[in-house]
């Protein structure tokens, strides 16, 4: 049996290495555990401190997006507010507008009313004056006939008074002139001498 003992003995020696060796590597582990620790630690830390910075992060990006939304809805009613007053001012305008141009043509149509009548009356005064003018030259032209029957029958008077007078003048003439010579031969003088 003792060689049973130095197969215990191997046994325990060899079990003694793997011992010490599993012991060394269980310090070693327990080492690396301490650091893995660590840092899971310190990352837990870092990730605590990460988490409560993103949460003030979070309220301040809460405060402002309350804030932003509060301005929102302040601006949304002031454009509200703005837009409904530009809408009424619009219509007040085109109301006022549409009665200016309701209005306006109005008036326009009364021009065209009375420029018609204008021009209506003025036709029918050129008609007239036409009428006038054409029946001041039929009597114009018919005077003009009248005067000029009037004038040729004073003057073929006036040409036969002129013969009438100037026969008469030269009978008279003749007769006197008788009378000078048959005075001027009285008197011893020679009528053709003078």
């Amino acid at each position: 049996m003792p060689p049973k003992k130095r197969k215990e003995n191997v046994k325990k020696i060899k079990n003694d290495k793997s011992d010490k060796g599993k012991y060394r590597r269980s310090v070693l582990d327990l080492a690396v555990l301490k650091e893995h620790l660590a840092l899971q630690r310190d990352v837990s830390c870092q990730a605590v401190s990460v988490r409560d910075e993103l949460k003030y992060q979070i309220r301040d990006l809460k405060q402002a997006l309350s804030q932003e939304k509060l301005d929102m809805k302040d601006i949304t009613a002031d454009l509200s507010r703005e837009h409904q007053t530009l809408q009424r001012e619009l219509e007040a305008k085109v109301e006022h507008l549409e009665t200016n141009v309701s209005v306006l043509q109005k008036q326009l149509d009364q021009c065209h009313a009375d420029l018609k009548k204008e021009r209506e009356v003025r036709e029918r005064t050129e008609e007239q004056k036409d009428a006038q003018i054409s029946d001041l030259q039929r009597k114009l032209d018919s005077m003009e006939m009248e005067y000029e029957k009037i004038l040729h029958a004073c003057l073929d008077r006036l040409l036969w008074y002129l013969s009438e007078a100037r026969k008469r003048w030269m009978d008279e003439s003749s007769v006197l002139h008788q009378e000078t010579k048959d005075m001027i031969a009285k008197l011893g003088l020679n009528p053709l001498d003078m």
